[in-house]
């Protein structure tokens, strides 16, 4: 029966030593830490090779639950995964004991709002580059794909559409799209 802890940030630029420190604290003999979106499990080796390695009578310990999942989809997954195994989740920040009712609800309803504030920072993000594009401010990202050279290559130099799209290293469904848009077929 051990304490096994588990730190997460989101970006590279931010630090999760307060997160090790307060894990080690509450007497974590072993803390995997990582620099990963918590939007989801993709991607998050560290997560894994503890969800991996934990075994029953153990106690995985987080200090907020945000920093485990912030879809209340992956936080359900991980806690039935947690289950199955026979392994405890707590939480030093919070009021989240999964051996007892009234933390397992409290875990429920964190979800819950971890994931609306996720689609809030969404919206709100939405609304702000349509501001901008409203404004002429935002550009969104340059075209990866030179449709002026597609057309070039296919008027000038007569290519079919598999060799355009060999050539510029795209898939020709882009080719395709590139020449409709511009009311050509190949």
């Amino acid at each position: 029966m051990a304490l096994y802890g588990y730190a997460r940030v989101s970006s590279a630029d931010q630090d999760y030593s307060l997160q090790e420190q307060a894990l080690k604290q509450a007497g974590c003999d072993v803390i995997r830490a990582e620099k990963a979106s918590g939007a989801t499990r993709n991607g998050r080796a560290e997560l894994d090779l503890l969800l991996s390695f934990l075994r029953p009578g153990d106690t995985l310990v987080v200090t907020r639950i945000d920093r485990l999942a912030r879809s209340i989809k992956d936080l359900q997954d991980i806690v039935f995964t947690l289950k199955e195994q026979g392994v405890t989740l707590k939480a030093t920040e919070q009021p989240i004991d999964t051996r007892s009712a009234a933390g397992k609800a409290f875990l429920d309803m964190l979800g819950v709002f971890a994931e609306f504030e996720t689609n809030l920072r969404r919206e709100r993000q939405l609304e702000g580059i349509a501001a901008a594009k409203s404004r002429g401010v935002y550009r969104g990202r340059k075209p990866s794909i030179d449709t002026d050279e597609i057309q070039r290559l296919y008027k000038e130099e007569k290519l079919g559409a598999t060799e355009i799209a060999r050539q510029l290293g795209i898939g020709r469904a882009s080719v395709y799209r590139a020449l409709a848009d511009n009311g050509k077929e190949a």
